[in-house]
């Protein structure tokens, strides 16, 4: 039992793991700011994983920079804006929408709609394919009933 206590508390506190101790502020209140905001970017070396929850060097640098710039008392739209100025929307794990985005925002979507669209095609082709033209007997049975 107590095994299984510990591989739970492990499995918990993986993400954590990521943000070393001598990054954390002493503040708590700029703390949960910083793992908040960090939660909301992408490690860009990574990719799917916020910076939060990366163990890369370049992860790791952008926490720090966030943490900075909370200290230098920037609001959390501040930082967010910073950190969008040098790497551009890519580093934004929720991009906004915007022309350069649609295609991301609506891209799903499209995809569903084609498929959905070329799966309806498909069968009924398929339908109209599988029906077997009647036989001589067939044709015959339907001309003996009345109208």
């Amino acid at each position: 039992m107590r095994r299984l206590w510990f591989l739970l508390a492990l499995l918990f506190a993986m993400p954590a793991l990521a943000v070393q101790p001598d990054e954390m502020l002493a503040d708590p209140v700029l703390e949960a700011r910083a793992r908040t905001i960090s939660e909301e970017l992408r490690c860009v070396v990574c990719q799917n994983q916020s910076i939060d929850d990366s163990d890369a060097p370049l992860a790791r640098d952008l926490r720090i920079v966030v943490r900075e710039q909370l200290q230098l008392g920037k609001s959390d739209d501040d930082i967010m804006a910073y950190i969008v100025s040098r790497y551009g929307n890519f580093v934004l794990l929720r991009p906004p929408v915007e022309p350069a985005t649609w295609a991301l925002w609506a891209g799903p979507f499209a995809v569903l709609i084609i498929g959905g669209a070329l799966l309806a095609v498909w069968s009924r082709r398929r339908r109209l394919v599988e029906t077997p033209p009647l036989t001589a007997a067939e044709i015959a049975e339907i001309n003996r009933l009345p109208d």
